[in-house]
Order: structure tokens, then sequence, then C-alpha cells
């Protein structure tokens, strides 16, 4: 059922989360920071800031900490690029929790040149995919044993609408262990379509993890376009093209984060979906409804992560 959110109020219409134990990817800044600060003010036993940059993550916290001061806040140095960055990650926070409620896997890259993580995988795809989707992995014990308590246990991942943009093929999968430059649209615009091919995967792997987890809600979002350092500075520098992307205005990071806050928190979200802001249904191509592909990313994620355990 479509439902169009468009007076979803992030003060009065998230439910009290007294309890709740919180992980949030990239919640050192951005639409992350704007979903930590938001949840905050709900009362949640614990905020986890998953995020390379420690200096900004305890900004973050700090302000969460003004916020919520009964709230925990804790920082996880966690590198998306380094599958044992994530590994070492997971590690910490299970070492410290015994439930965990709500997972948004908000970071993210956009726009880099063409180069490889740490583990070899093209880059866009490493973050994007492969980083969240250890994370996914080796916190999942926790997540369904949080399920079974009983608790509405959410995983949200931030997707694009630009993810239709994707290569006639979906995923190159043959070339994911490279920096694939060939990818390119007329010889040029390849890191979009590198970034395009990684927020496909979020949405198939989004779809296939709620037919592998009934007990857990899994959806994926697309925040809108945000004034954010993620953004090119063609899109904001630009009124044309702030016309054409955004509908003339960017949102502001805290405008960014509603959709994936009325993921986690709305009776309406359902599992397997993609929502557009706020709380709409998503056009989805037909790669991105293709069993064929989304078991083709599943057996892949699984073979590539097979190794990585806590």
């Amino acid at each position: 059922m479509s439902y169009p959110a468009k007076n979803f109020n992030v003060e009065s219409d998230i439910p009290d989360l007294s309890g709740k134990v919180i992980l949030v990817t990239g919640g050192n800044t951005g639409i992350g920071k704007a979903t930590c600060l938001n949840l905050a003010k709900h009362n949640p036993s614990c905020i986890y800031v998953a995020a390379r940059n420690s200096k900004a993550s305890e900004s973050t916290i700090d302000e969460i900490k003004k916020v919520a001061p009964n709230t925990a806040a804790i920082f996880v140095p966690c590198d998306l690029a380094s599958l044992a960055s994530v590994q070492n990650a997971a590690k910490q926070v299970l070492s410290t929790i015994q439930r965990l409620d709500l997972l948004f896997c908000n970071a993210g890259i956009l726009g880099a040149p063409p180069s490889l993580t740490k583990d070899g995988y093209e880059i866009h795809f490493g973050v994007n995919h492969l980083g969240h989707a250890l994370l996914i992995k080796l916190l999942m014990p926790t997540l369904l044993k949080t399920a079974d308590l009983p608790s509405d246990v959410r995983v949200v991942t931030t997707s694009s609408d630009g993810y239709r943009f994707h290569a006639t093929d979906g995923i190159v999968f043959k070339d994911l262990r490279t920096t694939q430059e060939n990818l390119t649209l007329m010889g040029k615009f390849g890191a979009w379509l590198r970034y395009f091919q990684s927020k496909l995967a979020n949405v198939l792997y989004t779809v296939e993890l709620a037919q592998q987890y009934p007990t857990i809600k899994f959806v994926a979002v697309h925040p809108g376009i945000v004034d954010t350092p993620l953004t090119p500075n063609w899109i904001k520098s630009t009124a044309i093209m702030r016309q054409l992307m955004a509908g003339g205005d960017l949102r502001t990071p805290d405008q960014g984060s509603w959709n994936q806050l009325w993921a986690a928190t709305s009776d309406r979200a359902l599992s397997g979906e993609y929502y557009e802001p706020v709380g709409l249904v998503g056009k989805r191509t037909k790669k991105s409804k293709d069993q064929t592909l989304r078991e083709e990313l599943w057996r892949w994620t699984d073979t590539e992560l097979k190794e990585w355990t806590v």
C-alpha cells in the first residue's frame, strides 16, 4: 500500500524509543548525524555512531548528549572500504550489547575516481554494498535475537533514486574486482554508473534480506537530493540543475533524514520495499524486480563474505 507521508513529523510521529539500541553508519555527519539527533530526542537507550572520522564523531556524540543526556552515545571506528574494519566494528558493538533494534546502513560514497577498496573491490560497490552487507551479516544473530524479545527490529538502507540509471546489465559481477574503468556512458559518467550500480544492489539486497529473515523489517530509502559534502558542486551551484535534480531546492540534512526515520518507525513501512521521500513507494526498474539478478547478488555476496566471521 502506498502511503504519502508528506506530513511526517520527526518530533511527534516517532514513537518513544525507550530501551532501544541503535547503530547508524556515517552517523558523524550529514544525513546520518541528523538521524542520530532526531532519534536521540525519543529516549533510546544507546546510539552507536559508526564512522571513519573520530573527531567529527565525537562532536556528534557531544550534540547527542546535549539533546538526550540519558542516552548513551558511543563512537565505533568503521571504514566500510575495509572488511577487517567492519569486522572489528561489529566485534566492538557485539561485546557491549545484548540487543540491537535499529540498524541504519546510511554511509556511502559518490563520485570517487576509479579505485579499489582495501580488499580489492570496486570502491562504490565495496563501500555502499559489500561493507554494509558484512555488517548486517555479523550483527544478524543479535538482530534476530532482539526480534524474538519481541521487538520491532528494522534495518534501513540508504539507496538512491539514481539506481534507476544503472547500466544495461544492472550489476557487472565479472568486473567487481576491478576499478570498472570501462563502465562508462558515451565515454563519460563512469563514477556515476558505478555509484548507480551499488545503489541498485542496495535495493535488490533489501528485497532478498526481507525474504530470508521475515522476523525483521528491511527497508531501502531514497533520502532526496540533499545538500551534503557528497552532493556535486555542479548540482549545488546551478539553478537549472537544482531544478532538474531536486525540484528547485536541495534538502537540508535534517530533511534528508526524514525518509529513513519514517522507514525505521512508521507502522506503514513494509519489509522489502523501496521508498522515496517521504513514505512513498518508489519507482522500480525491471532489473530491480529481477529475481534472477537478486539471487545472483545474494550468492555472490555470500561467497565473498564467507570467511568473515566474529
